[in-house]
């Protein structure tokens, strides 16, 4: 009986060191997001790790965040995120359909932005446009301005 409490103990032990380990690699990002019109709706932050997912439309995460501390069109969104490189996809849904609504000329009804990248052509960017490290022992700090059509 000794035995099978000792292993199970030096099991749970293993298990909490494995999780502090992870947790010291997640690192928090703050993501500032400015030229937000509307109060209504939800943000939503998609989280890319590279140029197939982007393309698949396969976020490695998908973050939401309520508009309520909005601020002059700015809101600061705090997140955690591993060391890496990464692609942040924004969306002001206003709807909180989970999904950007488009016209019948596929041009988007509701905000979009990406990490530290401002569209200026009517051409998705490609995932290297908009890239991101996110350091260890480090500020994290991205800025997303979003765009309207």
């Amino acid at each position: 009986m000794k035995k099978i409490i000792f292993i199970y103990a030096n099991l749970m032990f293993g298990l909490l060191c494995m999780l502090n380990v992870s947790a010291a690699l997640a690192q928090n990002t703050q993501v500032t997001v400015t030229g937000i019109k509307s109060v209504k709706g939800q943000i939503v932050l998609n989280v890319f790790k590279d140029n197939k997912s982007y393309d698949d439309q396969k976020p490695y995460k998908k973050l939401l965040f309520e508009k309520k501390d909005i601020v002059d069109g700015t809101l600061v969104l705090n997140c955690t995120l591993e060391s890496g490189i990464y692609g942040i996809t924004l969306l002001d849904d206003e709807n909180k359909s989970g999904d950007i609504d488009k016209n019948l000329l596929g041009i988007p009804k509701e905000g979009f932005g990406f990490s530290n990248f401002y569209m200026t052509k009517m051409s998705k960017p490609s995932f290297d446009d908009f890239k991101i490290e996110v350091k260890s022992n480090t500020e994290n700090k991205i800025g997303i301005k979003v765009k309207y059509m």
